[in-house]
C-alpha cells in the first residue's frame, strides 16, 4: 500500500518559511503574486494500514498542535489535477538515483517505534501560488526559485509521482563496457574524453592508449573512469604541478623585472615553504587527509581546507552542505574528532538585475542563500560550531563562486595507524552507494558554462550530516580500542581512491558486489567511483571484525568487508565473478 501525506502549519501558526520565499518571489518582478504556502511531502510505501500510517504520522511528521496534516491513499487510483482559479500547486521531488536524507531518517525513526512495515519512504515538498498569475510566470517560479533541475523535478498542478512511478527508472543495465582505443588519431581520443566528460587532454589519452596497446586490450570503462579521475586537476593539482614561465619580481623579493622558469609551484613553493621552516610540530603535511600538528605532548590537531566551488554554482544548498561534510570527513579520516568549522566565500552582487545574470548560471542571491543554508545545515546536524570566515561580493563571482570550507580536529597524539598490513580486510562503513557525485572530480576540473548543469547533474553530491555523526561515533570507539591499520575517507574518486590509495603499496582484491547500494541498477564503475557521502574505509585485521560489528550494530551505521588487501601489489576489482 502506498500513501502521500501532506504536512502543513495551520493558519494560526504562520510557516517561518513562507516570508522569504515571498520576499525572492517578489523581487524577480513578477507582477500579481499575493501569497505562497508549503506542504512537506512524505510518501510511505508498505503493509501499515490505517494505524500504521497514523502511528507515523503521529509520532514522526506532524504535530497537532501546530500542523494540518492530509493522507492520501495512493492505491484509489490518480489523484487527479488541481484546478482552482487563482491558485497554482506545485509539488517538488526528487530525481530518481538522488539520494533522498530525510527519507532515510524517516526510515530509520519508524523501525525505532517499531513500524518495520515501512518498506520504503520519500520526500517533496508542495507549494501553493494564490494571485494573478499565468503558467508562465509560475512555470519561471518553479525553475527559478522552487526547485534544481540537477535535483529535482517538478509538476505544475498536477500532484508528484509517487515512488512506485519511478522506481523503475533507476534500473540500469550494470554491465562492463570496453572502450576500443586501438589505432584511433588525437581527434578521436578526445572526442572519447568529452563525451564521457573525462576532463583528459590528448598527451594523456594518447598515454592510455598507449598503455593499453602494450597490454594488447581494451581497457573496461571502469578502468578508464578510474584514470580520470586520478589524473583530474582537482585530484592530481596539474596546474600547482605544472612548468610555468614567470615574468615578473623575483618571487618574494622586489628586484628587476626578470622571467624564470619555474618546476611546479606545489613542489617549489607551497611544499618547499614547510620544508624549510621544518617544524618539530609538524606531524603530517601533504600526505593525508588532512594535516597533523601537535597541540601539546598529550593532543595533535588536524586541520583541513579545500573548495567546494563547481557543486555549489550548480545547486548551492548541496554544493556547501557536501563541502563542509567533506573536509570534516577528511578530519575524521586521519583519526581526529573534529570541533570546529570555517569558511571564506565569494559571491557575485546581491543586487544583480535577473537580466544580467548569465544563461544557466543561478542568481547569486539563490547561490548566496543556498550555501550558508548548506554550511549551516552540516555544521549544525553535527552539533560543530562555524567558528570564524568571511564573505566577499564581486561581479567576478557571478558564474563561479567561491567556497572555501574548513574544519579543525583533535586526536590523542600517535593515535592515526597509516600502514595497512597484508591479509587485512578493506572494510565500508557509512553511507551506502549511489549515483551521486558521478565524475564528481573530473566535473570540478572543467571550464564551467551555460552547459554545465545539463551535462553534469550527475556530479552533485548529496550530504546526510546524521549519518556522518554516526560515522564520526563508530571511528572514534574504533581507534580507542585499536581495531583498524589504516583510515581514509571516500572523497573524489570514490572507492577507487579510497581503496587506491590504502593498497599503493600492498595491493587489494575488491568484490563490487558486496557493497551496500542504495538502490538496484547502478554499473560497476558506478559502484566504484561513486562520491557518495559518509563513507570510510578502513584496513582492519580478520580478528577485529566482529568488534567492530558490534560497533556499527551499536550505532546504527552499515558496514562491510567488500575484499582484501593481498600483498602482491595488483588492484583487481571483480563483480560477480568478473574481473572488470
Amino acid at each position: 500500500m502506498q500513501y502521500c501525506i501532506a504536512v502543513s502549519y495551520k493558519d494560526t501558526f504562520p510557516d517561518p518559511r513562507t516570508a522569504d520565499l515571498a520576499l525572492q518571489i517578489e523581487l524577480l518582478g513578477i507582477g500579481g503574486f499575493e501569497r505562497v504556502g508549503i506542504s512537506d511531502l512524505y510518501f510511505l510505501s508498505g503493509d501499515l494500514g490505517a494505524l500504521g500510517v497514523e502511528a507515523i504520522v503521529s509520532e514522526l511528521l506532524g504535530d497537532p498542535v501546530v500542523h494540518d496534516v492530509e493522507v492520501d491513499s495512493l492505491d484509489a487510483g490518480s489523484r487527479g489535477c488541481i484546478d482552482s482559479p487563482g491558485t497554482w500547486t506545485i509539488d517538488v521531488t526528487l530525481l530518481p538515483g538522488v539520494t533522498d536524507t530525510a527519507a532515510e531518517s524517516l526510515m530509520f525513526a519508524a523501525a525505532e517505534i517499531g513500524r518495520d512495515d515501512l518498506k520504503r519512504a520519500a520526500t517533496g515538498r508542495r507549494y501553493e501560488l494564490t494571485g494573478e498569475l499565468d503558467g508562465a510566470s509560475v512555470d519561471r517560479i518553479a525553475r527559478t526559485l522552487l526547485s534544481n533541475e540537477i535535483i529535482q523535478v517538478y509538476r505544475v498542478n498536477e500532484p508528484a509521482l509517487a515512488p512506485s512511478a519511478i522506481e523503475p527508472l533507476l534500473k540500469a543495465g550494470g554491465k562492463v563496457e570496453r572502450i576500443a582505443l586501438g589505432d584511433l588519431d588525437q581527434d578521436s581520443l578526445m572526442a572519447i574524453s568529452a563525451d564521457r566528460r573525462l576532463a583528459l587532454d590528448a598527451r594523456e589519452m594518447s598515454a592510455i592508449q598507449a598503455y593499453f596497446g602494450e597490454a594488447d586490450r581494451d581497457p573496461s570503462d571502469l578502468e578508464l573512469e578510474m584514470l580520470a579521475q586520478t589524473w583530474s586537476e582537482h585530484c592530481v593539482h596539474k596546474t600547482f604541478r605544472a612548468v610555468i614561465e614567470y615574468t615578473g619580481p623575483p618571487p618574494g623579493a622586489l628586484g628587476p623585472i626578470e622571467t624564470i622558469t619555474i618546476d611546479s609551484i606545489l613542489d617549489s613553493h607551497i611544499r618547499a615553504a614547510t620544508e624549510v621552516a621544518d617544524r618539530d610540530w609538524v606531524r603530517s603535511a601533504f600526505v593525508d587527509n588532512a594535516g597533523i600538528v601537535a597541540l601539546d605532548d598529550e593532543f595533535d590537531l588536524a586541520f583541513k581546507v579545500e573548495t567546494h566551488n563547481h557543486p555549489s554554482a550548480l545547486e548551492p544548498f548541496g554544493g556547501a552542505n557536501t563541502g563542509v561534510g567533506g573536509v570534516i570527513r577528511d578530519v575524521i579520516g586521519v583519526s581526529a574528532r573534529p570541533i570546529a568549522n570555517t569558511n571564506i566565500l565569494c559571491f557575485g552582487p546581491q543586487d544583480l538585475a535577473s537580466a544580467d545574470v548569465p544563461s544557466g548560471v543561478l542568481h547569486p542571491r539563490r547561490v548566496e542563500a543556498g550555501v550558508v543554508a548548506g554550511i549551516e545545515d552540516y555544521g549544525n546536524k553535527m552539533g560543530i560550531p562555524t567558528v570564524n570566515g568571511a564573505i566577499l561580493y564581486h561581479s567576478g563571482y557571478t558564474a563561479n563562486p567561491l567556497v572555501f570550507c574548513g574544519s579543525l580536529g583533535v586526536l590523542p597524539t600517535g593515535s592515526h595507524p597509516t600502514e595497512p598490513e597484508c591479509g587485512d580486510l578493506v572494510v565500508v562503513l557509512g553511507g551506502r552507494t549511489g549515483r551521486d557525485g558521478l565524475r564528481g572530480a573530473t566535473f570540478s576540473s572543467m571550464e564551467t558554462d551555460h552547459e554545465t548543469g545539463e551535462v553534469s547533474g550527475g556530479a552533485v553530491q548529496i550530504g546526510h550530516p546524521i549519518n556522518e555523526k554516526q560515522v564520526l561515533d563508530v571511528v572514534i570507539a574504533a581507534r580507542d580500542e585499536g581495531l583498524y591499520n589504516a583510515i581514509t575517507d571516500c572523497g573524489a574518486g570514490g572507492l577507487s581512491s579510497a581503496v587506491g590509495e590504502m593498497a599503493q603499496e600492498l595491493g587489494a582484491e575488491v568484490d563490487l558486489e558486496t557493497v551496500p547500494l542504495k538502490y538496484p541498477g547502478l554499473s560497476p564503475w558506478e559502484i566504484w567511483l561513486s562520491e557518495a557521502q559518509e563513507r570510510m574505509v578502513m584496513a582492519v585485521p580478520a580478528r577485529n571484525l566482529g568488534r567492530l560489528e558490534s560497533i556499527c550494530s551499536e550505532y546504527g551505521v552499515v558496514m562491510t568487508a567488500i575484499g582484501t588487501f593481498t600483498g602482491d601489489g595488483m588492484l583487481r576489482v571483480r563483480h560477480e565473478g568478473s574481473l572488470v
